[in-house]
This record gives structure tokens, sequence and C-alpha cells, in this order.
């Protein structure tokens, strides 16, 4: 892959690492474990329904840390509304940062550099954060950073947080010249997993949905004299657009009984009306609006398989220009802000294996797309390496 451009300040993502639990849960089976650990397998109605949201899905498997034993040992956590934050609470203080840590350490790797050459820290967390110090110090701590690199905590944004992550690395790096970014996201559905309410289908969806994973990148811009680096994807343009009206499409509550998703029946159709609105802001602003959809590659936040379905639709995109973020969708379920970072792991790996000659699927240009509470959509436009 090429080295940086050294006429070029723009900040690029220079390497990818991602890390999930070993305990691996099963969509063909997870409608029996669930009835199962939460006391409900005489409901065989509502767990065939459960079934089928399970099989519509576009999931075969998910990465957790909830397991049978982690249920035992806290029964609260099986119920529905039971006061268990502190419970979930001390599992996730623990599991973040070292989620976190071990993409970061991969990251590393890959990268090549000493971690002491890292400046900043971004640390992204809707599952972690409530601590202070929070997950940012203790993955300091866990990956020996310098003790003056500088750290931003983005705690409870939501599922578009990868992209708006992206955002801020960018502005970090092309303003501190010199600076190298370490970007970590990692979530874990230990403050949400619960057990049954015979009326709260949304639930049962949040259920079928979710995973643990974390996702790191390292960003850097005004390259360093003898200091040889190998950039994946440039950050071009950044943008974000809140939806009017939209504010209960998708609302997050911390309450004593843990996180509490609700997730309107209408997020989907919300965000394939709006998608054109958002894409066009961001390539207007970056000045390429005229680009072809489908010369472009996409890395486009898993919210479910009917949001990937919608948008696909929406702006025209032929099926294979959605494969990464299926297939993402399909290993690991939605794993909130990590996603849009596993996205671009998969296609620059899918790119090199193929002999394409660009990270980006053989495409110069792509859209990473986060979705979140507000309904916020971020944009981000990257540039792809040739390999």
């Amino acid at each position: 892959m090429s080295s940086l451009n050294k006429e070029s300040a723009h900040a690029s993502i220079l390497a990818i690492g991602t890390a999930n639990p070993s305990n691996v849960m099963q969509q063909s089976t997870f409608p029996d474990f669930y009835f199962h650990v939460t006391g409900n397998d005489h409901k065989q109605e509502l767990k065939d329904k459960f079934r089928r949201i399970c099989e519509k899905s576009g999931i075969k498997k998910r990465h957790t840390y909830v397991d049978e034993a982690m249920l035992a040992a806290n029964p609260g956590m099986a119920t529905y509304m039971a006061p268990t934050l502190d419970t979930r609470q001390a599992i996730a203080a623990k599991a973040v940062p070292e989620l976190g840590a071990a993409a970061a350490a991969a990251a590393l790797k890959e990268w090549g550099r000493p971690v002491e050459d890292i400046t900043h820290l971004i640390v992204v967390s809707t599952s972690g954060g409530s601590d202070l110090p929070g997950a940012d110090y203790h993955i300091v701590r866990l990956l020996g950073l310098s003790p003056n690199v500088r750290r931003v905590a983005l705690y409870y944004q939501g599922c578009n947080a990868g992209a708006t992550a992206l955002r801020v690395a960018k502005d970090f790096a092309e303003n501190n010249p010199g600076s190298r970014v370490l970007a970590i996201c990692a979530e874990t559905i230990v403050k949400h997993f619960r057990g049954l309410d015979d009326a709260r289908m949304d639930n049962l969806v949040a259920q079928a949905l979710f995973g643990d994973g974390a996702s790191a990148v390292i960003v850097g811009a005004h390259p360093i004299a003898g200091k040889e680096e190998k950039r994946l994807f440039d950050i071009l343009h950044t943008s974000q657009l809140l939806i009017p009206e939209t504010g209960d499409a998708v609302n997050v509550f911390l309450r004593e009984a843990g996180l509490l998703f609700f997730l309107g029946k209408e997020l989907p159709s919300l965000i394939s009306k709006n998608i054109e609105a958002g894409l066009m802001e961001m390539l207007r602003g970056a000045g390429v609006e005229d680009l072809d959809r489908n010369s472009m590659f996409w890395a486009v936040h898993p919210g479910g398989r009917g949001v990937l379905d919608l948008v696909e639709a929406a702006l025209g995109l032929k099926p294979e220009k959605m494969e990464a973020s299926r297939k993402v969708l399909a290993e690991y379920g939605n794993m909130s802000s990590a996603c849009v970072w596993f996205i671009l792991d998969e296609m620059r790996r899918r790119s090199v294996a193929e002999g394409q000659r660009t990270t980006g699927e053989g495409c110069d240009w792509g859209v990473v797309f986060g979705f979140g509470p507000g309904l916020t959509l971020d944009s981000v436009l990257l540039r792809s390496a040739q390999i």
C-alpha cells in the first residue's frame, strides 16, 4: 500500500484493529437460550415470534460477555426491570477498557511505531461510561500510553459515534502537526441484556440485534520525516445532520435497571427518507456532489437488516456495495459505535485478497454512515489508498 502523500495534510487512517469476547452466541439457538435463562420456556408462542425475529435479522452469530454463568451469578440481569445497574456497571467497567485495549493493541501492532508516539486518545463507549476515572484512563494504563497523552471521552453517544470519532480524530490530526491519534470504540450488551416483557416487542428486537466488540484506528496527518507509515484511507470531509422532530425514534435511558433501549418501528424508514439529504450535505461540502454512487465504496452502520435494505434502495446502490456492511452484521450483530471500523477492516482485507487496486474495493471515494439517537446522521467522506 502507498506511503503517505508528503504534500497532503489530510488526516489518514494508518491502522485498524478489532477485538471481540471469545464467547459466541449462534443466532439460530439464541431464542432457546434467551427464553431458558429468563425463565420463559413455557411461553411458546412468544418464543416462536422471537425466533422469527432472529431468523430475519441477517445475523448468524454474535460475541458477548453475557453467558449462562454470568446470569446464574446475577439473576436480576435476566429479568426485565430489576434494579441491577450497580451489578452491570461493575462488569462493564472492567470489560470495556480490556476489550478496547485489545483492539488498540492490534492497531498498534499493524502501525508498527512505539506506543509512546501516540499523542491523542479518543475513547467511545455507550455501554462503559459512568465511572470516573473512566475507560479512557484505564486504557492509558493497560496500553502503557504516555501520561501526557491528550484524552477525550465520548460516552453515551450511540451507534453514530464511530463516525463522530473520525471527525474528532481528523480535527486533532490536522491541527496538531506531528500528532498521532488513537481512537477506540468499545461496546458490550452487559448493561442492556434483560429479560422478557410480553408487551415490549422493541425489547425483543434489541435482544436479537446487539453484540459485543471493539475497534480501533490510528489517525495521522503531516508525515513525519524518517517515520515510514502506510495509509489505508484518507479522511476528506465530515458532516452531521440532526433530523428535526425525530427525538423519539431511538431512545436510550440509563436507569436503575441498566440501559433501556426504545427503538421506534419507523426508524429504518426515517433513515432511508433522510439519507439522501445527509449524503448531499456532505458531498456538497467536499465539492464532489456529482460522484456516481455505484463508483464509491460504502461503510454503512448495520443498525439492522431493515436499515441496510432501505439505505441500499434509497441511494440506488447495487447489492454488492453493501456486502461488507452485511458481512459485519452477519458475523457480529450490531456492535453500536464499533461497527463502521469493522466494516472498513473487512473491506480493506477483502480488497487485498481479491487483488483490487485500492483499499476501497477498487473504488477511490467512499462514505461512512453512522446513525444514532436524535435522530443523528454522521457522514464521513473517505478516499482509499492504492494497494
